[in-house]
């Protein structure tokens, strides 16, 4: 048997999904072209949407994703936190170096958590809420390929990065997970044998995706 669904919440689901593709923002026009919906309808979804602050118009028209969002968010990511730290600790401990959890937000990496190892005489340290450009870490550079790979898999799995400072990177992008997108890295002072920590990382990513599941 089918399951019931309600058209209209699901069509304002669809809006914000459409919105988070094109942060740069979308006409009622452009959105209704996009979902296949009359622009009636779709009016009617972003005026409700807009009242929740989920959605935003500037005064140029476009739709864009609201501050509402961040306070829905805000819950999210412990909740990715808590999911993620146990497969973290154990990857820095064997590892000996610092592990990371990267989360997108549009063109920028946010650091989530971080461990770092405690048996370790030098390692790279992170704080979390560290941001920056995709390309700049390891991290952003996993979601990205994942991106390029449009649900492909990637061969190898993983992203290796040369960092400024003479510091090294590898990452693996967390798939599966509806709605985030995600990687785990690590981040190390010496130099590492790919064929060691790539596969290993990717173990970590594949049991984190499996927890958020």
């Amino acid at each position: 048997m089918a399951k019931e669904t309600s058209q209209t919440l699901d069509r304002g689901l669809s809006v914000l999904e459409v919105l988070a593709e094109f942060p740069e923002g979308l006409s009622v026009t452009e959105l209704s072209h996009k979902l296949g919906v009359g622009r009636t309808v779709v009016y009617r979804l972003v005026v409700t949407l807009e009242a929740h602050s989920l959605l935003r118009r500037s005064a140029d028209g476009k739709c864009r994703l609201g501050l509402g969002l961040l306070s829905l968010a805000r819950v999210i990511q412990p909740l990715v936190r808590e999911a993620s730290g146990p497969a973290l600790r154990m990857l820095a401990e064997a590892l000996s170096c610092t592990a990371y959890l990267m989360i997108a937000d549009v063109n920028d990496g946010l650091v989530a958590l971080v461990s770092e190892p405690n048996r370790s005489d030098m390692h790279v340290s992170i704080r979390i809420g560290t941001r920056s450009p995709l390309e700049g870490s390891a991290g952003g550079r996993a979601i990205l390929a994942a991106r390029t790979a449009a649900g492909r898999p990637l061969d190898p799995p993983w992203v290796v990065a040369n960092l400024e400072g003479g510091t090294y990177g590898l990452a693996v992008p967390l798939t599966g997970v509806a709605g985030l997108e995600a990687s785990v890295g690590i981040v190390s002072a010496r130099e590492f044998a790919e064929t060691e920590f790539g596969p290993r990382i990717t173990r970590s990513a594949q049991e984190i995706a499996r927890m958020l599941m």
